[in-house]
């Protein structure tokens, strides 16, 4: 889980950031701190949280092993096959 990098203090800097980041293929999925759900930096769901609930991935394998869950929304068959495994 990409921690404690510096995205900058405001809404312009820190998408700079971020584009930069993932330009480089050090963030390629994003997720919510408190719901623990992992989902594509563009999932309409995932553009709605607080600054503050957002955590940042390199790939699926990383946010699964910190506990996450797929979205329901953006990767609809991972949640889908993760619903699936609890049954």
């Amino acid at each position: 889980m990409i921690q404690h990098i510096d995205l900058g203090t405001t809404p312009g800097a820190r998408l700079r950031r971020l584009v930069q980041l993932r330009r480089d293929g050090l963030i390629t999925l994003g997720g919510n701190r408190n719901l623990k759900i992992y989902g594509t930096l563009t999932c309409r769901s995932g553009r709605r949280l607080t600054v503050e609930n957002r955590v940042f991935f390199r790939d699926e394998a990383e946010a699964v092993t910190h506990g996450y869950r797929p979205c329901g929304h953006c990767l609809r068959d991972a949640y889908l096959a993760f619903v699936q495994h609890l049954s």
